[in-house]
Formats: structure tokens, sequence, C-alpha cells
């Protein structure tokens, strides 16, 4: 360590005892006192402080550290390098974006990132980040961040070799030909949200599911090109399929439910859970057999199963596009 960054050090470890009167402990570790003792900073930072220290702070603690003395700002920084996942989501604190561009600099190795609900959050953030830890990703949550656009998908999709769940609910930003890029460079996805995303297609969305067939969870509430025989195609290709969540979906109807769902020993032999409530045009004539499977459904079990309509009264969504 070189004589400037000694005396800095030093320094700032005497104007901490002057204002407290007693040195914090993470002071006196962090300064190397003249009579050559050892300081936190000299054990291992590969070996020890990084891998068993830094697992235990959050990223408040990081920054806080980092603002200490050059040494600590070069340490915090080695560390966010080696950060496997980013939580910032619903965080929305003054100077956040500030940060942020620390972390878009020093972050290398990422594997989940996680941004939902983050107002601030633009394309000329975001992209640096990503273009730094394409290799690695393999979850990335953008749901509810409506400042950026359909550019900050263009690393995530052509890129991101290994990313496995995409949440992108609420971005009305999506487009249909996000979602065709999405549908030609990715065919690993097992987790996928495009709740409330108006903007997409119906013939989109059954060439989509035609080619990802390892979803496991599927979230399409509030969406309005998700039609009956989206669900069908769904049906026919997703058989991996645990979770789905169609609530709000009024276009749907028995016909696709039943089609899709019903004959479990055909199709989705390990769904869960079907939500389904606010889709009016399905009946517990289409329920009933999923109950028969223990298949959870949020809709309470109609009473009067008699008075449903009659399957044959149902057909194909008329919202077909092709």
């Amino acid at each position: 360590m070189c004589t400037l960054h000694i005396e800095e050090e030093t320094h700032l470890a005497v104007m901490g005892s002057r204002r407290t009167r007693t040195p914090s402990p993470m002071m006196m570790l962090m300064s190397r006192p003249h009579n050559g003792e050892l300081t936190l900073f000299d054990i291992s930072w590969e070996d020890v402080l990084i891998p068993h220290m830094c697992s235990l702070l959050s990223l408040k603690d990081l920054f806080n550290l980092r603002s200490c003395s050059r040494t600590a700002l070069r340490f915090a920084e080695a560390a966010l390098e080696r950060q496997q996942e980013l939580q910032l989501s619903g965080n929305n604190t003054s100077n956040i974006e500030h940060a942020f561009k620390v972390m878009a600099r020093c972050c290398r190795r990422l594997e989940h990132l996680h941004l939902a609900r983050c107002k601030w959050l633009t394309d000329e953030l975001l992209l640096p980040l990503l273009n730094n830890n394409k290799q690695r990703l393999s979850a990335v949550n953008l749901n509810e961040c409506i400042n950026i656009t359909a550019l900050s998908l263009q690393p995530i999709i052509v890129q991101c070799k290994e990313l496995r769940v995409l949440k992108l609910s609420k971005c009305q930003w999506l487009t249909t030909g996000a979602v065709d890029a999405l549908t030609l460079h990715q065919s690993k996805l097992v987790e996928f949200d495009i709740s409330h995303c108006g903007a997409i297609g119906e013939r989109c969305l059954i060439i989509f599911f035609r080619k990802l067939n390892k979803l496991t969870i599927l979230s399409l509430a509030n969406t309005p090109s998700v039609t009956d025989q989206v669900l069908i195609q769904i049906g026919n290709y997703c058989r991996a399929l645990e979770h789905i969540n169609l609530i709000g979906c009024a276009s749907i109807s028995d016909y696709g439910v039943h089609i899709s769902f019903s004959a479990l020993g055909v199709h989705c032999k390990r769904l869960q859970s079907l939500l389904i409530q606010r889709c009016h045009r399905i009946t517990e004539r289409a329920l009933a057999p999923l109950r028969q499977q223990r298949v959870h459904i949020d809709r309470p079990r109609a009473q009067n199963v008699a008075a449903a309509y009659n399957l044959n009264d149902f057909y194909p969504s008329d919202f077909l596009i092709y």
C-alpha cells in the first residue's frame, strides 16, 4: 500500500476518533497503524473476505463501506464484481440511479436480476449492465418497468443463452416484434410472465407457445389476445406446465379450457394450479374434471352445476387473426 493511501486512511481514523472519542471497530480494522500491525484488508479478499464476509452485507452496507477509503472502495467494487444476484425490486429511493451506474460498471457475474417496479430505470441505465452480464443471466424480472423500451430486451433476447425466467408484466412497451424475436432466439424458458401486455397479437402467441415447450410457470393475466386457440396451443405443446394464471382473460371459454387442460391424461399431466377469476365464459362444466384431478382452482365450486351451459354452446373464439 502506498504512503499516500496509508496517510489518507490514518487521517480518516483520527478524524473519526475526534468525533466519537472512541474509534469504531471497523475504522480500526481498515486503518493500518504505523507500527505495521495487520488490518482487515490484509486478509485474503478472494479466499476469505469476499466469499465469507460480503455474503453477510447488504448492498447498502457495501456502499457505506465503499465510502470509507480508497482501499475500501476497491474492496467493495471487487465484491460487486462477484455478485451473482442483484435485488432492487421496488427500490425507488433518491439517487438510486447513481448507485446503479456503479453496479452496472462493476457487476460482471450476475445470474439473477430483479428490477421490478423501478420507475427510475431507463434504457441508458440498463443496457450497460446487461451487456456486462449477458453470458450468465438466467433470470430477469422487469415487471412494471415503465420507462424502458423494447431496446433493452435486445441483449436479453439475442445474447442471454442461459435465460430461464423472464418477467415482463405491465410492460406496455412489449411489442409483437419483441415476442417474435424471443421465439426465434430463446427456447429454454421455464417461467414467463406477460400479464397486462396489450400490444401482443394472438398469432404471435400461437407461434410462441409452439416453440417454448419447457414452460412450467406461465402468467397471461389480463392479456386481451389470449383466446381459446392460444390456450389450445399451450395445452398441445407446453406439456410440462404446472401453474398458469389466466385471470381476467375474457376471451377464453369452456371450449379452450376443456380442449387444453381437462384431458390431463393426454396433455398437461403436471398441472397443479389454474387461476381463472374474472373469466366469465368459463363455467363449472369445464372446471369439474380439473377439480377431480386435484388441480387448485381459485374460483369456488359452483353450487348448481346442472345450470351450467352445455359445452356444445361454446365454439372457438371469433378473435382469431391469420
